[in-house]
């Protein structure tokens, strides 16, 4: 057996998922970014009790390092990080926005289209990459300001589809795209974690535990409030 623990909270949508191989056995979510903590502790613990899968037992953690919530990426590391040096397991890093290209290429399953997903990064701002059908990357993940020129070069060369919490954004300023190019709603599917995370288990695509990163893509920065 194969068993992967799959933690993902870098989105407004958090699911943790354990995996035997490219299987999902079983999926817990948390719509709520305010509890994604108290959420993933939980919800590990429940998984593990639910399936009788003990935590000796598993594999590998393969946990979403960003982009997305600063909050969200350093809960999901930290914890993936505890887990994986308690249980002396192998990390497996993946990228939020490529997680999210496969959850929406297996709806739309267009062999001709390129597909972007994209995450809410507040004002205008959002944490994009674009995708080929075969998840090639056709644009490397970067902190994008939306403008009505953003992506009009790709949207006039073939069709494009749009995915995440910075949809709307994109929207209001590409009204004469259709509809059906737009899901806001789609984010992260746990097949699409699983497989990506069993993608790299294979491959043997290890994270060295004690110096993996987040992928911000930006600074974070607050505002110093007046003492």
């Amino acid at each position: 057996m194969n068993y992967i623990l799959n933690i993902h909270t870098t989105t407004e949508n958090a699911v943790v998922n354990l995996c035997n191989a490219s299987k999902v056995i079983t999926t817990l979510e948390n719509p709520d970014p305010k509890k994604h903590a108290s959420f993933l502790h939980m919800a590990v613990e429940q998984i593990l009790n639910d399936t009788g899968v003990k935590a000796n037992d598993l594999s590998a953690v393969g946990v979403t390092c960003g982009p997305g919530s600063y909050t969200g990426i350093r809960v999901g590391l930290a914890s993936a990080k505890g887990l994986c040096f308690a249980l002396n397991i192998p990390l497996i890093s993946l990228n939020t926005l490529e997680i999210m290209g496969l959850s929406l290429i297996e709806i739309v399953k267009d062999k001709n289209a390129l597909y972007c997903p994209m995450v809410d990064a507040r004002r205008m701002e959002v944490f994009s990459a674009v995708y080929g059908h075969d998840l090639k990357e056709v644009i490397p993940a970067s902190a994008v300001v939306l403008s009505e020129n953003t992506f009009q070069d790709l949207i006039a060369a073939q069709p494009v589809y749009f995915s995440g919490s910075g949809v709307p954004k994109l929207k209001k300023l590409n009204s004469q795209l259709p509809d059906s190019r737009f899901f806001s709603e789609v984010s992260i599917s746990s097949e699409s974690l699983c497989a990506c995370s069993w993608e790299k288990f294979q491959a043997k695509i290890f994270e060295n535990i004690e110096n993996a990163s987040p992928l911000y893509l930006k600074e974070f920065y607050t505002v110093e409030r007046n003492k």
